[in-house]
Order: structure tokens, then sequence, then C-alpha cells
């Protein structure tokens, strides 16, 4: 069956080949065949299809790419929100919290808090959510955590190296020779990505080295978190490694921006966690005027950022991190898109899935100008 999308007043399609950015229309339409981008163009000249879908002169964007997310967990951490926001500071500390529920938690009920998360998220206009397991932290717990993480997305990201569990707080070395060994063996089938927490309370540098590059070796891209709470070496890591994506980027030297700047590595921005721990906002525009690519993501999870909304994350970008509206909306679809290696999605042109979002809006720009305002009309 062939769809018209037909009166959208504005059209995002962030389709490079017409121009950089948001590569914005008017007065535009897109035909849609089998869930894929057959025709964009003008409303007066678009041919005809099976069922029409009337925009009503709204503003259309591409599905927002959440390429940062935890949502395979069991708990709540409401009360140290509440200490963060009476003055005490965020540490990794409470990940452990969160680790003892899920490992207690049934499948059943992993997958039906992931598939309420899922759909505030769908709600919202996100159209593809990048899932990491993290909380589970055992061999078992961890290939599980990434079953129901694949079966709501294709993007499912292996973190064992979240944080040490209790169990090997006297050994990292063992632990770390467990993620990259038996836990390793057990989640790479089940995932498509590998991932560390490159911090301090976490892994340092030549740890992540060791569990990204044997993901590697199995045939996984790599990701990493680097640069929450302090300045490493975990940011240059990622670009040496190619890997697609390094996540946070809150505290960042020269030597890093530069790095970036040099590689392929998107620095992926998740203004969610700076809202929730009171730290420092990312300097998006710092990176942004050395040439690197940035994408926003939600990094939703249960202690630190428990948002599902990425139009919040663009609301924060542009008010605190230095973006322009235009530069927040393409970091949050098509720069997502990037972060995950993928072409098909967070861009309306032609061959592109038929991911879109109708914002009860005449523009973008609304997603900052009316913040917290449940602007999306449609998800397509």
């Amino acid at each position: 069956m062939s769809i018209l999308i037909d009166d959208i007043g504005l059209l995002v399609t962030n389709d490079p080949e017409r121009g950089p950015l948001t590569a914005e229309r008017r007065d535009a339409a897109v035909i849609v065949d089998d869930g894929v981008i057959a025709w964009v163009g003008d409303r007066v000249d678009a041919p005809a299809a099976d069922e029409r879908i009337d925009a009503g002169g709204r503003c259309v964007i591409p599905g927002f790419v959440d390429s940062h997310s935890h949502l395979v967990f069991a708990g709540d951490r409401s009360e140290e929100f509440a200490a963060r926001m009476s003055g005490h500071p965020y540490t990794a500390g409470g990940i452990r919290r969160t680790v003892a529920l899920t490992r207690e938690a049934t499948d059943a009920e992993l997958a039906a808090n992931t598939a309420r998360l899922v759909a505030e998220m769908r709600a919202q206009g996100t159209t593809t959510v990048e899932i990491k397991g993290g909380y589970g932290l055992t061999v078992d717990d961890e290939a599980r955590s990434l079953m129901v993480a694949g079966s709501f997305t294709a993007e499912t990201t292996y973190l064992g190296a979240h944080v040490v569990p209790p169990e090997f707080a006297g050994d990292p070395a063992g632990y770390v020779e467990l993620v990259t060994g038996a836990m390793l063996d057990a989640c790479a089938p089940h995932a498509r990505w590998v991932d560390a927490f490159c911090d301090d309370g976490a892994f340092d540098v030549d740890q992540a080295r060791s569990i990204l590059t044997a993901g590697q070796a199995r045939g996984l891209g790599a990701r990493l978190h680097a640069g929450q709470l302090g300045e490493s070496g975990g940011v240059r890591l990622a670009v040496e490694l190619g890997a697609a994506s390094v996540d946070h980027c809150t505290f960042l030297n020269e030597a890093d921006v530069d790095a970036l700047a040099a590689g392929s590595t998107v620095a992926t921005l998740l203004p969610g966690v700076e809202f929730s721990t009171r730290q420092p906002y990312p300097d998006a525009r710092r990176l942004l005027d050395a040439g690197v690519t940035v994408a926003i993501a939600t990094d939703c999870n249960p202690g630190s950022s428990f948002t599902s909304s990425m139009p919040f994350c663009v609301a924060l970008a542009v008010r605190e991190m230095g973006m322009t509206p235009a530069e927040a909306l393409w970091a949050a679809t098509a720069g997502g898109a990037q972060a995950l290696w993928r072409h098909d999605v967070g861009r309306v042109a032609v061959g592109a899935r038929a991911d879109f979002v109708v914002l009860d809006a005449p523009s973008y720009v609304h997603l900052a100008y009316r913040p917290g305002v449940p602007l999306v009309a449609r998800v397509i």
C-alpha cells in the first residue's frame, strides 16, 4: 500500500543533498510505499497514493533517534534524586542498587517495564532506540537483559562493564576477565554493540580498552561512556578504536576536542543527566564550532536521567548547551542515526524508512519554545 502524507506546512528532511542541517521544505508532501519513502517534493506535484494522511499544515520531522538508553531494569531511585536535589553529589554507586533489584526481577517484569518506557518514548516521537544491558552484571543476568532488549530494538548494547559488582569489589581485574570472557560469550549473540563506563568509580582506560577490543573481535561495534564525572583518556580511546560514539562528554580538554574533530566518532550529549545531577552541562557550542558531529540522547535510566523524552532533551540542549533549535533537532535525529551507524533513519529522503513525527505546531522551534508541552500530534 502507498500512503501520501500531504499538506505538510514545514518538512524537515535532514537530507544532505538538499543542504546543511535540517534542509527544510515548505508546502511539502511525502509518498511512502511499503514502509519506505518513495517520493519527497512539493505538495502540488504529489502523485496519487492508496491512502492519504492530512498533516493539516503542521510541521513534520524525522522520528527521533535515541542512541543511548538503559531501559532494562527494575526498581526506583527517586530517593537518590531527592537527595541530590538537597545537595548530595552524584556518584556511580547508585547503579549497584538497581543491579540488586534487577537481579531479583523476573524476565516478565523486566519486559513489562521496558515496554512501558518504549511506549512513553514512541508517544513522544522516538521511532528508533538503542537499549543497553548493564544492570545484571552476571553472565545469566546480562544475557537475559539483552534478550529482553532485543524484543524491542535491533540496537542492543552489551554493557557488562557498567560498574564492578559488589562480589568483585576486591578483584576488578577478575571482573574484567569475566566481562571479556564468559559474559561476552553469552552476550555477543544478542548484541550489536559493546560499551563500557570509563570514568571514576567504574573502569579505567586500560580496562575499557580491553573490554572494547574484546567486543570488536567478536564483531560488535564499539561505544563508550566517558567524560561524565571528570576528564579522562576515555574520549581519545573511543576515537582511537573507531567507536561509533562516545557518550556524555561533559568534561573535555582540548586534546579530546581535537581528537573528536579529527575522527569519525560522534559525541553524544545527554542533557537529562545534567538536569538530574546538577552537574555542568556539556558545551555543545565548543564541539560544533570545532567541527565535531554531535548527537543528543535521553540516557533514560532510573538513576541519573529518568526521562524518556527527546523533546525535553532538545529543549535543554537549546537552553543550556548553546545549540540552535535546528542544531538540536538534527542532533536528536540525524545525529543519533550517525551514532548508530544507521543511514535508513533520522532523515526524510527517498529510500529511508518512513519514520515521521507530525508536530502540533507550525515549526520544530516549538520543541524548545514550548518546553514540557505535548506537541507530538502523530507518529507514523
